[in-house]
C-alpha cells in the first residue's frame, strides 16, 4: 500500500510513455501548423476542426468531437495541457497499458465535447482544446491514486482526490459566474462527469466488445426462434389447409390460401435441391 500514498514527484528523469508522447507531438504539430496558417494565409483551422455545437447536428460535422482535441488558443493553454498530460498521463499509461489509456484519453474528450453541446446546443463559437481529456485523465488519476500527493505550484502538498475535487469546484463556479471568459468549463466538467462514469462502470476496451459479442448472440438467438415460431405457424396453416382438401376439396379453397400451399411448395423444392 507504499504506492498509494507516495508524493508524486514530477522531474524530467520520468521517462515519457509512447502514447503520451505521441500526442503530445500531434498536438504541438498542428499547434505550429495553426500558427504557419494564420500568419501566413489568415486561415484559421477553429470553424473547420474545432466543435461549433450546432454545426454537429445542423451540418452534421461530427469529426469536430475528435478534432478539436489537438487544437489550442495559445502557447500558455497547449503548454498546461501537454504539462497536465505528460505530468498525469505517463503514470496511467504504465498503469493502464497503452491502447487502454488511449481509448479512455479519447472517450473522455469526445465526451467532453459532446458534454458541452448538449448544454450549449445554439452555440456557434468553436470550441476547442484537450482540456476534457485532460480533466478526465485527472479524475482517473485521482480515483486509481485517491491519496497520492501532488505538490501544487511545486509547493503546497494537497492529495490527488482533493486537488481534482478543487478543480472541479473552479470550473463548476467558473461556468456559473464566468460565462464570456472564452473557456469550455461544460467540456472541463464534462471530461470529468465522462471519465468518472466511465471508471464507475468498468467501461473499458475489452468490456465493450464482449458486450457487443452478448448482443450479436442475442440478436442471432431471438432471429432464430422468431423463425422458428414462423416456421411453426406456417406448417400449421398448411396441415390445416391439406385438411380443408380432404374434406371438401381443392377448388373450395380461398385464394389466400392456394397461395399458401404455393409457398410451401416452393419451400419444398428448396429443401430437394439443397
Amino acid at each position: 500500500m507504499y504506492h498509494e500514498y507516495q508524493s508524486y514527484e514530477v522531474g524530467m528523469n520520468r521517462a515519457i510513455t509512447p502514447v503520451v508522447k505521441k500526442l503530445i507531438i500531434a498536438n504541438a504539430v498542428v499547434f505550429i501548423l495553426q500558427i504557419i496558417l494564420v500568419k501566413s494565409f489568415h486561415f484559421s483551422l477553429y470553424p473547420y476542426f474545432g466543435i461549433v455545437p450546432k454545426y454537429v447536428y445542423t451540418k452534421f460535422t461530427v469529426w469536430q468531437i475528435f478534432s478539436y482535441l489537438f487544437l489550442h488558443g495559445g502557447f500558455f493553454h497547449i503548454l498546461m495541457n501537454m504539462f497536465i498530460l505528460w505530468m498525469f498521463g505517463c503514470e496511467l499509461e504504465r498503469y493502464w497499458g497503452s491502447r487502454e489509456f488511449l481509448f479512455y484519453y479519447f472517450v473522455t474528450g469526445a465526451g467532453a465535447g459532446i458534454f458541452n453541446i448538449i448544454f450549449d446546443y445554439n452555440s456557434l463559437i468553436p470550441i476547442i482544446g484537450a482540456s476534457g481529456a485532460i480533466f478526465g485523465i485527472l479524475t482517473a488519476f485521482a480515483m486509481i491514486f485517491p491519496n497520492r500527493i501532488i505538490y501544487l505550484y511545486f509547493f503546497i502538498p494537497i492529495r490527488a482526490k482533493y486537488f481534482v475535487i478543487i478543480l472541479g469546484i473552479m470550473t463548476f463556479l467558473a461556468a456559473r459566474f464566468s460565462s464570456s471568459s472564452g473557456i469550455a468549463h461544460y467540456a472541463h466538467r464534462g471530461g470529468m462527469v465522462i471519465g468518472f462514469i466511465y471508471l464507475r462502470k468498468s467501461l473499458n476496451f475489452e468490456y465493450i466488445i464482449e458486450a457487443w459479442g452478448r448482443f450479436k448472440a442475442d440478436h442471432r438467438l431471438k432471429t432464430i426462434r422468431k423463425k422458428q415460431r414462423e416456421y411453426k405457424n406456417f406448417k400449421e396453416q398448411v396441415n390445416t389447409i391439406l385438411d380443408k382438401i380432404n374434406e371438401v376439396g381443392y377448388e373450395n379453397l380461398t385464394q389466400e390460401e392456394k397461395e399458401i400451399l404455393r409457398k410451401a411448395s416452393s419451400y419444398l423444392s428448396k429443401d430437394d435441391k439443397q
